[in-house]
């Protein structure tokens, strides 16, 4: 398992995780697939994360999450997400008990080409500590 503090952005599935969902946004349709934005986080850092299809109605707030073979790139709307895409697998395993933090928001962060490593990401700057699309939780 990777902390989230830990993951760049890349164009392999190659991210296993365990989170808790935070928060969901309301589920929009692209196509004849429906999408929902959702907050997750571990110990370390928080992360948008890309919910399809039935994710969209089978995960709520509070459910402790098992990612296996995740990826952590740009969807459709340029947007840094993390999510399980096709070749990974989103699962519950849990409910309510886990220790999280929601800064920094790894989604949050200016990611730039590794100049010594084109195939590498590295972060350029912070733009927001936290969410700008899910305020902090009170």
């Amino acid at each position: 398992m990777v902390s989230l503090k830990e993951i760049a952005p890349a164009a392999r599935n190659n991210i296993n995780a365990h989170l808790i969902l935070l928060e969901k946004g309301r589920i929009t349709s692209e196509g004849q697939n429906k999408t929902c934005l959702a907050l997750v986080a571990d110990e370390t850092a928080s992360v948008h994360f890309q919910l399809w299809n039935e994710e969209c109605d089978a995960f709520q707030p509070g459910d402790i999450l098992r990612l296996s073979n995740g990826i952590f790139s740009y969807n459709r709307t340029n947007h840094l997400v993390l999510r399980a895409g096709k070749r990974g697998q989103l699962e519950k395993v849990g409910d309510f008990t886990m220790l999280f933090v929601e800064s920094p928001n790894m989604s949050e962060i200016l990611w730039v080409p590794d100049p010594n490593n084109s195939a590498k990401y590295i972060q350029e700057s912070v733009i927001s500590p936290h969410s700008r699309i899910f305020p902090p939780l009170q």
